[in-house]
């Protein structure tokens, strides 16, 4: 009995050994996948084009526009269909963008170049300062418009050019060093007016789309024209990205998330805060999602950019000082509960163009409040010019899309609509005595707001 114990001892050694090995071997290939996993650098692309509307592209229902990069970025990821800035103005917008905080926190309360001179807080902390402090490298192509440069400062900054041109010169950026995570922004000057830039992509007026806010004119149709031509060379930027991005095999570790910074350049939409100069479209691809093709309806404004980018790159501080939230881990909900609300707020576009507005939207109902409501609403120099307007001038039309000029040209203090039955925003219900109840409960939201911002213009609800 002893002889045949010690007699099978070395095979059952041998067998433990060789299951452990194996065992082993298992658990190290497993543990270097995971190591991989979490060692891999997590790259981020944000493409801002400048003043696209919120239905112009073919994955928003354009049958016309062809978008095949937002498609394809649609498809592999995230459609928002209610996503908007929360001020309708190109600086203002992109100090949201790049901060979480609204501008009337951060300081820039409009345009950042020539003499318009706004500029942000020196304290102000911003995304590619926080994404660099967390080991990032951060480049800026294209369009910059903010200030201070310490403030919202990038590793690099390369000056803007066609769309597809700048996506090529970025390639060198984005393949440089495999090793280190990457935060490009990425912001085309299409397609903001003029929109005629040249190139192939030529409308038929006859063919475009008019949307209600906008009248149906042959002047307004030749610039829609002109305008989905520049979208569609917007589209070709990052069509082009999405290629390097795959040839290069930053694909699958890289959140793309595709914006525009505030609506299209027409009277009735951009530096107002009615639907089409704030609702805008927004396509997020996580590429560490389970589940692809999403279409969202939470409502996320540009103050939630800022924190669902940091969320991704595990940077997002313990105590988040942001007036907007991640939407990192809804992205794959069609319906989340508990983002049926958001807020806005307005002062200038150019340094000339004062009229503060504010804004509390839930899902039926939505307020502004115009702070300046005495002053004719003020136009930028370049929608004032466009040939749109300008028609409209010369022939005396009363209305203007589905809006009467005077009721464009002159606000009153309270607007509230009921978005669902009025889409168009025409019938402002701030005085009908069987909207009082709701008027007041909106008011209440939107000055608890302002007061947790911390908006200047609070004072306006004791001396006004």
């Amino acid at each position: 009995m002893i002889c045949r114990r010690f007699h099978c001892l070395p095979i059952l050694t041998l067998f433990l050994f060789v299951f452990a090995a194996c065992v082993y071997d298992a658990w190290a290939q497993n543990e270097t996948v995971d190591v991989k996993k979490k060692t891999s650098p997590r790259n981020v692309l944000l493409y801002v084009v400048d003043d696209q509307g919120s239905d112009d592209a073919s994955c928003y229902g354009n049958s016309v526009i062809k978008t095949p990069g937002l498609d394809s970025l649609a498809e592999e990821g995230t459609r928002f269909t209610r996503a908007f800035c929360t001020t309708s103005s190109c600086s203002a917008s992109r100090s949201v963008i790049l901060t979480g905080l609204v501008n009337h926190t951060n300081g820039q309360y409009g345009h950042q170049h020539g003499y318009n001179h706004f500029s942000s807080f020196s304290e102000i902390k911003s995304l590619p300062v926080l994404l660099e402090k967390a080991g990032f490298r951060t480049a800026c192509f294209g369009k910059y418009h903010v200030a201070p440069k310490e403030v919202y400062r990038f590793g690099e900054y390369h000056d803007t050019t066609e769309p597809a041109v700048m996506a090529g010169q970025a390639k060198e950026f984005i393949t440089a060093d495999p090793t280190q995570p990457f935060f490009l922004y990425f912001c085309t000057t299409e397609p903001h007016r003029p929109f005629v830039r040249g190139g192939s992509d030529v409308f038929n007026p006859a063919d475009v789309i008019v949307p209600p806010y906008l009248p149906d004119t042959p002047e307004c149709r030749q610039e829609l024209a002109n305008y989905y031509g520049s979208v569609q060379r917007a589209d070709k930027g990052l069509l082009r990205l999405i290629e390097i991005l795959k040839q290069s095999s930053r694909w699958e570790n890289t959140l793309v998330i595709y914006i525009s910074d505030n609506g299209i350049a027409f009277p009735g939409a951009k530096t107002t805060l009615y639907e089409p100069g704030m609702r805008l479209p927004c396509v997020v691809r996580n590429p560490f999602a389970k589940k692809f093709g999403v279409v969202t309806d939470a409502m996320v404004t540009w103050a939630d950019l800022t924190p669902t980018i940091l969320d991704f790159a595990g940077a997002l501080p313990k105590k988040p000082w942001f007036h907007g939230r991640s939407f990192l881990s809804v992205l794959e909900e069609e319906h989340p509960t508990g983002w049926d609300e958001i807020y806005a707020s307005h002062t200038f576009h150019e340094i000339t163009m004062y009229y503060p507005m504010r804004v509390v939207h839930t899902e039926r109902y939505k307020y502004i409040l115009n702070l300046a409501n005495q002053l004719p609403y003020p136009f930028a120099s370049d929608l004032y010019a466009s040939s749109t307007w300008q028609g409209i001038l010369s022939r005396g039309d009363k209305l203007y899309g589905a809006r009467t000029v005077e009721a464009y040209l002159h606000r009153p203090r309270h607007e509230l609509y009921e978005l669902q039955s009025d889409p168009n925003e025409v019938k402002n219900l701030a005085n009908d005595p069987r909207y009082a109840k709701v008027l007041a409960q909106m008011q209440a939201k939107l000055e608890a707001w302002q007061r947790k911002t911390k908006d200047p213009w609070v004072v306006k609800y004791k001396h006004e």
